[in-house]
């Protein structure tokens, strides 16, 4: 066992290297090398590194950063106006995978309520593994990339909502709990937006010529949202795409986007990691039945689901059909919901482990997919592989 964090990191970014390498070389797409190097030297494989809750703390500074900058190229006026066409398909279709899980579930011998949990934590598409498989060209400047982060962004507030029914453990302390959520939501984002367009935007603009400077203001913005965002009660994510979007109008947004993303990208791949070391092979083998079965159900119908609900509000049907498939996995929300269910003694923890089994099916298949599908930053493929 590595106790040093900077030898665990030696460990992860050298074997994260290596890894890479053979799997570009075996022609496979290059985030499956960093979920496979968890599961080898994670406290289930080798045991190497024992703390995956340490890292997986760590990793979540990627997802961050990533909405962040996904917020920084986002006008909030396009924005609004998109939540409003995708609300109904977005709820419609979380209803409908949620149903699908939960009937799967109760089908292969799962109690009710953990049927319930498990229909409600699988009814999420991953942010990460969307966001990170579409070029970002096409994620902020094409009507797909727009639209799939509206849905991903209603998503994640239904995640929140679905968390704190599972912690408080009521429906009457869920509606006063989401009244605040929603008012927290308000207060926090227009708070950030007088505090862009009076202070960080003059300060950026007198000192633009100094790139440290505007690398660590816009850093400090971000990280400062959404830790105060997760303090409301909202989560991270949700703070820091308010703090990205609220500095979407400073002129210099996509300059500061760009210096950022080297720093994303190395927390990604402690995400990443972080999703292989707390993989379970021994537990999840018991359940690799109703792990492949859900992950089928899943894979077949979310992709065939959300194209219908696209083109019932007027998109092509190229776009429909290409929003279904890079929608079409499991959410590391799924994740957060199992554990927070597990801890509050609402499901077994077999049923916390099938989440987490369909939840990396489903990273897997999705990736694989999409990869050969659609142009993405990762792909093998020259003629494929767009940034």
């Amino acid at each position: 066992m590595l106790d040093h964090i900077i030898l665990q990191f030696v460990v992860i970014f050298a074997g994260a290297a290596g890894l890479a390498t053979l799997f570009l070389f075996l022609k496979q797409p290059i985030i499956l090398a960093y979920i496979v190097l968890g599961i080898l030297v994670g406290p289930k494989g080798l045991g190497l590194i024992n703390d995956a809750e340490q890292i997986e703390q760590l990793a979540h500074t990627g997802i961050v950063l990533l909405l962040f900058l996904i917020g920084l190229n986002f006008q909030p006026a396009k924005l609004v106006g998109l939540l409003g066409r995708v609300g109904i398909v977005t709820l419609a279709t979380c209803f409908l995978f949620m149903l699908l899980s939960f009937v799967a579930a109760l089908a292969l011998g799962f109690p009710l309520i953990d049927s319930l949990i498990v229909g409600g934590a699988l009814m999420f598409s991953s942010t990460i593994v969307s966001l990170k498989l579409i070029p970002t060209t096409q994620l902020h400047h094409h009507h797909v990339g727009e639209v799939m982060i509206s849905v991903l962004l209603l998503q994640d507030v239904i995640a929140i909502m679905l968390i704190v029914l599972v912690t408080e453990g009521g429906m009457d302390n869920l509606m006063l709990s989401v009244t605040l959520l929603l008012l927290k939501l308000l207060v926090l984002s227009v708070l950030s937006f007088i505090f862009v367009k009076f202070v960080i935007t003059k300060l950026l603009l007198r000192f633009d010529v100094i790139k440290e400077h505007t690398f660590v203001m816009a850093l400090g913005w971000g990280l400062f949202v959404a830790g105060t965002a997760k303090m409301l009660g909202l989560s991270l994510e949700m703070g820091a795409f308010i703090a990205g979007i609220s500095l979407a109008t400073v002129p210099i947004a996509l300059v500061i986007a760009e210096e950022l993303k080297p720093l994303r990208d190395f927390f990604l791949i402690l995400f990443f990691f972080s999703i292989g070391a707390e993989f379970d092979l021994v537990v999840s083998r018991e359940l690799i039945v109703p792990g492949l079965i859900i992950s089928v159900l899943l894979m077949a119908a979310k992709p065939v689901i959300f194209n219908w609900g696209f083109k019932a509000i007027g998109e092509k049907s190229q776009n429909s059909a290409e929003l279904g498939i890079r929608l079409g996995q499991a959410s590391e929300f799924s994740l957060l919901i199992a554990f927070s269910a597990l801890a509050s003694g609402l499901i077994e923890e077999r049923s916390s482990y099938l989440i987490q089994l369909v939840v990396v099916l489903t990273f897997v298949a999705s990736t694989y997919w999409v990869v050969s599908a659609y142009p993405t930053p990762i792909s093998y493929k020259r003629g494929q592989r767009k940034d």
